[in-house]
């Protein structure tokens, strides 16, 4: 005949047992967290100008995987031997794109302009596409501030590209590094992203360090807006939000201009 427990003994093994459920809800809780950020969402901050005004320096975004499919990159071990994209959906012109340059190792947010087999130019600060110059049109005068604190009188245009997508772009001038390019040819299996601060960009313009994008270096389409501090301030510090946090950002679409 087995012993009663004491009162002692029933309070360490229910304890025990607290204990265990405890840890399996956390192992549960960080699996799910994990099949969420490879399968579905990924959180990205915006460090630089290079997106302004639509995505400005302290926005952070969510970015569908789903949307282009799975490839290495948009894994969270780049080390997973996968090759191409599974159930891989290409992008379209104006989706802004999370994408991994090659040979870089940080993630860039840029916006689709090229498609496999496009001829792409910049001429006096005007896009053209497979020769036709984009609709362009001057919004007005205004002021621009980058991630050093330098802050510059810009011009706002609002640039339409041929698919009816619509976006508001920046230029300091017309004369800038990449205001005259010659042709970029997109080659097949890859896309040509530009950033929206035209003068303040370096994207695929700039062949040697970022150059046409492959579609397996995809990560995710940008989504959402879910937080907006001023200055990168880290979230974290959250005594420094009265004042810096961009209430009217947060939850919205980057679409929504």
């Amino acid at each position: 005949m087995s012993k009663p427990m004491s009162d002692t003994e029933k309070k360490k093994k229910s304890g025990k047992g607290e204990l265990r459920e405890t840890i399996v809800i956390l192992i549960q809780a960080l699996l799910i967290a994990l099949v969420f950020r490879t399968l579905a969402f990924e959180p990205f901050s915006i460090p630089t100008a290079s997106m302004q005004s639509n995505l400005l320096i302290g926005d952070y975004i969510l970015a569908s995987k789903y949307s282009y499919g799975y490839s290495r990159y948009s894994l969270p071990f780049t080390e997973v031997p996968l090759n191409g994209r599974v159930l891989g959906n290409e992008p379209q012109r104006g989706d802004i794109v999370v994408f991994r340059p090659v040979p870089q190792t940080d993630n860039y947010v840029k916006r689709v302009i090229g498609l496999p087999g496009d001829t792409v130019q910049m001429i006096d600060g005007i896009l053209y596409i497979n020769g036709e110059a984009i609709d362009r049109e001057l919004i007005g005068r205004s002021e621009d501030r980058d991630s050093n604190g330098l802050t510059l009188p810009i011009m706002e245009y609002r640039e339409t590209l041929p698919n009816g997508v619509s976006y508001t772009i920046q230029e300091v001038s017309n004369t800038a590094e990449y205001d005259n390019t010659g042709e970029y040819v997109v080659p097949p299996g890859h896309f040509f992203m530009m950033g929206d601060n035209r003068d303040r960009s370096l994207d695929s313009r700039s062949l040697n360090t970022v150059g046409y994008v492959p579609f397996e270096n995809l990560i995710g389409k940008a989504q959402w807006r879910f937080f907006s501090i001023n200055d990168n301030i880290p979230p974290w510090q959250v005594w420094r939000w009265p004042g810096n946090v961009r209430w009217d950002r947060m939850f919205t679409s980057v679409y929504a201009e």
